[in-house]
């Protein structure tokens, strides 16, 4: 693996991590807009490894697409949506997991960077 394949993976890593984030957001936004007519849809990131012309893997694809859970599972005394305050708990955790693994990321890409450079300053020496 050179420097730029750690180049790569880490900004894939950001990549997917930075669809989770868009995900989580439109997933609180479907939370507060829905009604019981029209109940939330959750919607979940979907990855595949995006091919490269000898077969094997180069970087990922993110998709989106609706989970099977579109209703509410619970209901809570006095509100007739019960199961959003469930989903927006859920959502939180996911933009806060989402968010250290973007910053962990963002640090591999950063040690990828620095040995690129190090790698160059030994070239010119």
């Amino acid at each position: 693996m050179s420097e730029f394949d750690l180049l790569a993976v880490a900004a894939d890593g950001m990549h997917v991590q930075r669809a989770l984030l868009d995900v989580a957001a439109r997933n609180v936004a479907a939370a507060q807009a829905s009604t019981p007519e029209h109940p939330y849809a959750r919607l979940v990131a979907r990855f595949a490894a995006a091919p490269a012309g000898d077969g094997d893997g180069e970087g990922v694809d993110p998709e989106f697409a609706a989970a099977l859970d579109a209703a509410p599972q619970t209901e809570l005394a006095g509100t007739a949506r019960g199961g959003e305050a469930a989903d927006a708990l859920t959502e939180m955790i996911a933009v806060l997991d989402a968010q250290r693994a973007y910053e962990a990321n963002a640090s591999v890409f950063d040690v990828g960077k620095r040995i690129a450079e190090r790698t160059l300053d030994v070239g010119r020496s």
